[in-house]
């Protein structure tokens, strides 16, 4: 029998949701079903990203890093598990853990609110238009 790759469903709608149903029921034994929310999307990625950028920039509380290790901060805190290990050469740290492209579109919302919130109390300004809205 010829392997056979798997099917990813979303389930949007009713029909959907009853195909779902059938692939199941037609499924053989000992078949996987892996059901999770949909993960963040490419314009939350972007988002992120740009807003990290802006955060880097205006070095607040004197802090100088770089996106990334901003990106680890602002994961540990909203709550997403994430560590920091010394360098080898032991001049700095890197972020170990939870990775935000594991993020659903609701943890990750939960992430860009954390950031909102710590631009407010810092006065940071976003240079997107629809974030300098929001901030």
């Amino acid at each position: 029998m010829a392997k056979q790759g798997g099917q990813t469903i979303t389930l949007a709608n009713r029909s959907v949701r009853e195909l779902a149903h059938r692939l199941i029921e037609a499924a053989p034994t000992g078949a996987v079903v892996n059901i999770k929310e949909a993960a963040r999307t490419s314009d939350q990625n972007a988002k992120m990203w740009a807003m990290l950028s802006d955060i880097a920039r205006a070095k607040p509380m004197g802090r100088v890093l770089s996106t990334e290790v901003w990106k680890a901060l602002f994961m540990n805190a909203a709550g997403f598990t994430c560590t920091f290990e010394p360098t080898l050469d032991g001049r700095g740290v890197i972020p170990l853990g939870f990775k935000s492209s594991r993020l659903s579109k609701s943890e990750f919302s939960d992430l860009i609110e954390c950031m909102h919130a710590f631009a407010a109390e810092h006065d940071i300004t976003f240079t997107d238009p629809v974030e300098r809205k929001a901030a």
